[in-house]
């Protein structure tokens, strides 16, 4: 595997676990807040976020390679609202599609086809993720200052299913 393929994807474990440490700090922020849905909904998001580093990390010693666990950053975000978590979970959905495509990137120039057939789940994957995000935004702007419309969309939240993914599945 191309050296730069290699960083760029054992670092996306690292930041692919940060992504669930986030998310798990949203979590708490919406359970103390007492939308137990919403907290439900991100607690399902850390899962998620933690299957994909488990990907990367399987795709990596697949192909021969050591992974190198790297420190993962403590979330430094508060929130003064119920709107700024979903937020900042739609700009950081947007960075981790970035990261996805700068390896992608990488990949392409180093004629590593194998990892950009690998990659390709990923791009999927984000495409839904901000999509959700998005949707987890507009909904919030137009309901959430109705306290019956709040209560529906945490309702909602709550009934989400955690799925395992494809990648994990089929191992």
């Amino acid at each position: 595997m191309d050296a730069k393929v290699y960083e760029l994807i054992n670092d996306q474990i690292r930041k692919e676990l940060y992504s669930a440490y986030l998310y798990l700090s949203f979590a708490d922020y919406y359970e103390e807040e007492g939308l137990e849905g919403f907290a439900h909904w991100y607690e399902i998001q850390t899962q998620e976020e933690r299957d994909h580093a488990l990907i990367f990390r399987k795709y990596l010693h697949e192909n021969g390679c050591k992974v190198k666990l790297q420190a993962i950053d403590q979330p430094d975000k508060t929130f003064s609202n119920h709107l700024e978590p979903l937020e900042a979970a739609l700009e950081h959905e947007k960075y981790i599609t970035s990261t996805i495509n700068d390896i992608y990137t990488a990949a392409f120039e180093a004629k590593d086809y194998r990892t950009m057939k690998f990659l390709d789940w990923f791009i999927e994957e984000q495409q839904e993720e901000e999509d959700n995000a998005e949707k987890q935004v507009s909904r919030m702007r137009l309901f959430g200052s109705d306290a019956k419309a709040l209560y529906d969309l945490d309702r909602e939240n709550a009934a989400r299913v955690y799925a395992v993914p494809s990648p994990l599945a089929n191992a």
